[in-house]
C-alpha cells in the first residue's frame, strides 16, 4: 500500500491557524499582554514592564474581544473588583485607549484629596513615609521623589510617590462614585492622568474594565535595542521578573 504523504503547505498552514485560533482564545478568556508606556504607577509598575492582565478577573465586556467588536453590552459573568486592585480599562473619553490605574473608588463611594492626602467616605487613608525614592526618566535622568505606604480601608497597602502635597490633584472637590463605575488613580500621585482628571479620565463604567494586572513577566529599563544582544544582560531588570503586582 502507499504510504499517505504527510507535511507541505497545506498542513502548515493549518498548524499556523490552529496556533491564531488557541493564541487568541486565551488572550480573550484567560490572559492578555500588556506593556507599561508611561510613569503613572510608579514605583508599582515602571516604564519597559510587561505583565499578564486576567481577563476573567471581572468577567467579559465586548471589550475583551480581539478589536472590541461592539456585539453586545454590559459583562457576562461579572465579578465586582475589589479595592487596591491594578486593573486596565479602555479611557472612557475614547473608549480604545488602554489606562492601568489602581481602583480606589467603589460605586457609592465619596472620594477626595485633601493636602495630598487621600478620603475615602470622610475618612483620611492612612500614608506613612518610607523615604526617598528615585524615579529615573527615558534619558537616564534621576528625580527625587517622596515614597509612601497608602493603607486602604480594608487593610490593603501599596507604595505611592509624592512630589509636593500642593499640585494639581493635591485639593480636590468630592467626587460621588455613580453606580457601576469606579474611580482610579495612579500611584504616582503627582504624575498621574486618572478619575481626578474628570474630563480626560473620570469615572470608568465596569463595562470598560479589562481585566485585572496579574504579574510582570518581562521587564527592561529601555537602555538595550532588538538588536543590541549584547547589551541585554545589563538592560533586563531581573530582579522584577516574575514578580506578582499588589
Amino acid at each position: 500500500m502507499k504510504k499517505a504523504q504527510t507535511g507541505g503547505w497545506g498542513e502548515t498552514v493549518r498548524t499556523v491557524l490552529y496556533a491564531i485560533v488557541i493564541a487568541m482564545t486565551i488572550r480573550t478568556v484567560a490572559y492578555e499582554p500588556f506593556n507599561i508606556p508611561s510613569a503613572s504607577m510608579v514605583p508599582t509598575l515602571l516604564i519597559g514592564d510587561y505583565l499578564f492582565v486576567s481577563k476573567y478577573s471581572y468577567g467579559y465586556s465586548h471589550y475583551s474581544l480581539p478589536l472590541a467588536p461592539d456585539i453586545f453590552s454590559g459583562r457576562i459573568l461579572f465579578k465586582e473588583p475589589k479595592r487596591g486592585d491594578v486593573a486596565v480599562f479602555k479611557l472612557p473619553r475614547d473608549n480604545k485607549t488602554d489606562y492601568i490605574k489602581r481602583i480606589i473608588g467603589l460605586p457609592g463611594d465619596r472620594i477626595q484629596v485633601t493636602d495630598g492626602i487621600l478620603h475615602i467616605n470622610g475618612v483620611a487613608v492612612k500614608r506613612e513615609r518610607v523615604g526617598n525614592y528615585v524615579e529615573y526618566d527615558a534619558q537616564g535622568n534621576g528625580a527625587h521623589r517622596t515614597l509612601f505606604n497608602e493603607t486602604l480601608p480594608e487593610g490593603r497597602v501599596h507604595p505611592i510617590l509624592e512630589i509636593t502635597d500642593a499640585g494639581i490633584f493635591d485639593n480636590t472637590g468630592e467626587y460621588v462614585v455613580p453606580a457601576g463605575h469606579y474611580f482610579m488613580m495612579g500611584d504616582n500621585r503627582d504624575n498621574s492622568m486618572d478619575s481626578r482628571a474628570r474630563f480626560e479620565v473620570g469615572f470608568v463604567p465596569a463595562e470598560n474594565l479589562v481585566g485585572r494586572a496579574e504579574f510582570l513577566f518581562f521587564s527592561s529599563d529601555g537602555s538595550a535595542s532588538l538588536w543590541e544582544f549584547w547589551k541585554w544582560p545589563s538592560a533586563i531588570r531581573f530582579s522584577r521578573l516574575f514578580q506578582a503586582i499588589r
